[in-house]
């Protein structure tokens, strides 16, 4: 692949290596290109999240390095780290992990909060998004207000605030029921395709890996499989946009 925004050389990882080691990745290679739509598949334990955890520098590999947008993050101290993945790295969790306290907008201002933004391109940014995954009049609503469906929309906004060069989601739809699932991959993939946004997706769940156009299979910490799919047959209609508003 040309232009990539993320490559991993040789990455390994070996947890408890003094007792009982337990190789989680072994030597995988791979590239990832702006515009990407891509599920990292396979069973418990076959490595694709500690591989995203590597690509997100949430974890730290045995061997080799990972580079995003040319960057070596690998054997970067914390706190530059730190400063990093906020700038460049959106991530989205399985259990959504929003502050309880805020609301939707201040949940998806804090990020930017972090960044040192002004307050007025905040609140703009914040209502923007909001509005954006259908948001727009649940802005001063609180997580435990909200469905799943809903929070989980926030923590897509929230990624997104930062402006980052890509977005990564562990298991995005797993604690969603099929329409709520269904309607937060129709506003992922419709960003994706109209703004260019780029997703990777850690999963085992059908519905996700269905949309994707690359499809990365893990088996026993390395990579099985890496196949470009065709590109996905669903289509975002202007009823699409309309239920999205109104779920």
């Amino acid at each position: 692949m040309k232009n990539h925004i993320i490559k991993t050389e040789n990455i390994s990882k070996t947890y408890n290596p003094d007792t009982v080691p337990v190789h989680a990745l072994k030597a995988v290679n791979l590239e990832f290109s702006k515009g990407e739509f891509t599920s990292i598949v396979g069973p418990s334990g076959s490595g694709k999240t500690t591989l995203l955890n590597m690509l997100g520098g949430l974890d730290k590999p045995t061997e080799g390095h990972v580079e995003v947008d040319g960057v070596k993050i690998t054997g970067m101290k914390d706190s530059k780290l730190i400063e990093f993945r906020l700038q460049n790295i959106g991530f989205v969790f399985q259990h959504y992990n929003l502050i309880p306290v805020f609301t939707a907008k201040e949940n998806v201002s804090f990020i930017m909060l972090l960044q040192k933004r002004s307050k007025k391109e905040m609140e703009h940014r914040a209502e923007e998004l909001l509005n954006k995954v259908g948001l727009g009049d649940r802005m001063d609503a609180r997580p435990k207000q909200m469905s799943g469906g809903q929070q989980q929309r926030v923590a897509v906004a929230r990624a997104l605030a930062s402006e980052p060069k890509f977005i990564l989601a562990d298991e995005p739809t797993a604690n969603l029921d099929t329409s709520s699932a269904m309607n937060l991959l129709d506003i992922m993939e419709k960003m994706n395709k109209e703004q260019g946004i780029t997703f990777i997706f850690s999963t085992h769940d059908q519905r996700v890996i269905d949309r994707a156009r690359r499809v990365i299979t893990m088996v026993d910490g390395q990579v099985h499989t890496d196949e470009i799919h065709k590109e996905s047959s669903s289509t975002i209609t202007e009823n699409d946009s309309q239920r999205i508003d109104t779920e």
